[in-house]
């Protein structure tokens, strides 16, 4: 019985600290994002969403051994709701990395 109470507990841990990764990723990507492309693609402001994972991200770190928990569920569907509906709605107004900035241009574009 100890064995499967282990193994349970790592189980929980590996998943709190990938819904951790989760929201920290979320809130690094809200934070290079431009103010303007939040409202520019019709969806609340930045300081709203930077609110919203940074909450996450905190509720996350508090609760990694107990990720199943309500508090630690509602902080990975803010941080999913943000990389599942916000950020590919501003991504495409500029901010964060781009790949062709490097200047590696095809016959076809970048590449």
């Amino acid at each position: 019985m100890e064995l499967l109470s282990n193994l349970q507990n790592g189980v929980l841990l590996v998943l709190g600290v990938a819904a951790l990764g989760l929201e920290v990723w979320a809130l690094l990507d809200c934070l290079r994002r431009p103010a303007a492309a939040f409202t520019a693609a019709g969806k609340r402001t930045k300081t709203f969403w930077t609110a919203i994972t940074a909450v996450a991200t905190a509720v996350g770190f508090v609760s990694v051994f107990s990720v199943l928990g309500i508090f630690g569920i509602l902080a990975v569907v803010g941080a999913a709701v943000y990389l599942a509906d916000v950020r590919p709605a501003v991504r495409q107004y500029g901010g964060g990395p781009r790949r062709d900035r490097g200047g590696h241009q095809g016959p076809y574009g970048p590449w």
